[in-house]
């Protein structure tokens, strides 16, 4: 144990000197990364709020075939104001983010209580402009739906005549879901800081020192290369743990700067959610530690295994940019496939679901598990003499 915690020692020691490897496991991984993207959602969505109480300026064809249309657009912040000459030209060149075009026998038709038609030209594409259309497209609607009932009550129809079937919305999804939901990247994030809190000590431990022809003086002294590896691999785990640490500690900030609020959400990333996020991703260090070593003991040199690594890292976080995308219900099998189980956890963690015992178990089990067989194959690996012969 002495000899192992020695190696332990004499490898944190030496990457603390390392400059290059204390910045992006300390810095570049867990820190910038939660950093950009609170700055990022802070002004997007500050933006977005201001869009929705701002007054907007809408450019309108034919305001005055429709002077009730037109009041009832100015008494809900929207200002109309002269069209171009070209609609369709103004919106594709984005000069304008839309225009409301009436229909020019707007009036006959009003008259004769006939649908009347209005246009509203816009570019789908430009995510900047789809808020304001969805603002002007509500406006209308709701136009539409008031003056519909006028009609019939003149009639001597009760409005609802022409709504036989009425849907009523009852969401259960709770304001901690709906925040999950916003943030199930977050596992991304987490697996990639510690695959970069380690990779960099992963390829030093063992293609630079071999490249550097420094880990035949080692496996010269009478100690068991278990016991190299087993320090060796601890001493990644623990910068890799550090940058887990400093990446849920920057995430938890998040409450404070994003305007959870006003979005009708609630944000719990506080020790709770800190501490099962960590028992979740325990496996993970290992697992990660004893590929990327692994990984590295393959390579001749230290680019060349920094050019493995940077292959290798596009499957870890493989699961959580498809359940990005990709709805997947959850099955039991599935929490005990590494990656893909602490990615489901961790997302019922942010939408306030929790997880049972059998769940949690079934994660670390299959986390460790496949941890064990890749520490067994390093292990042979590092038995072998070629492992301390550069080139």
């Amino acid at each position: 144990m002495s000899a192992l915690l020695a190696v332990y020692w004499k490898e944190v020691r030496e990457n603390l000197r390392d400059r290059r490897a204390l910045i992006n496991a300390l810095v570049t991984g867990p820190l910038l990364g939660p950093v950009l993207f609170i700055m990022m959602m802070n002004i997007a969505v500050n933006r977005e709020l201001g869009k929705a109480d701002q007054p907007i300026s809408v450019p309108v064809i034919g305001a005055a075939s429709a002077p009730n249309l037109v009041r009832m657009l100015r008494a809900s912040n929207i200002d109309v104001v002269p069209a171009p000459a070209d609609p369709e030209a103004a919106v594709r060149d984005q000069r304008e983010d839309m225009v409301l075009r009436i229909a020019p026998d707007y009036v006959q038709a009003w008259n004769k209580g006939q649908p009347v038609q209005v246009e509203l030209i816009h570019d789908s594409s430009r995510r900047d402009a789809n808020p304001l259309v969805a603002r002007v497209r509500a406006v209308l609607e709701g136009y539409a739906k008031r003056e519909g009932a006028m009609r019939l009550i003149s009639r001597g129809l009760s409005p609802t005549t022409a709504w036989p079937l009425q849907v009523a919305d009852r969401d259960q999804a709770s304001s901690q879901a709906r925040s999950g939901l916003m943030f199930s990247f977050l596992p991304y994030f987490l697996v990639l800081t510690v695959f970069l809190g380690g990779m960099y000590l992963a390829i030093d431990l063992t293609a630079g020192e071999r490249e550097r022809q420094s880990l035949e003086p080692l496996f010269v002294n009478p100690v068991a290369r278990w016991k190299i590896l087993a320090g060796k691999l601890l001493a990644i785990c623990t910068f890799s743990l550090v940058s887990l640490l400093l990446c849920v500690a920057a995430f938890s900030t998040a409450p404070w700067f994003i305007p959870v609020d006003k979005l009708g959400i609630a944000l719990d990333l506080g020790v709770g959610f800190a501490a099962r996020v960590l028992l979740l991703m325990l496996p993970l260090l290992v697992l990660l530690a004893a590929l990327q070593s692994l990984v590295s003991a393959c390579a001749r040199s230290y680019r060349e295994a920094q050019t493995y690594l940077s292959v290798l890292m596009m499957i870890p976080i493989l699961p959580s940019v498809l359940l990005s995308v990709i709805q997947v219900r959850a099955e039991p099998w599935m929490y005990a496939v590494p990656l893909l189980g602490q990615n489901l956890g961790i997302v019922q963690l942010l939408r306030g679901d929790g997880m049972t015992a059998w769940q949690v178990g079934l994660c670390l089990g299959g986390g460790f598990a496949a941890a064990f067989v890749a520490i067994v194959v390093t292990a042979w690996l590092y038995r072998s003499e070629r492992l301390a012969i550069s080139g």
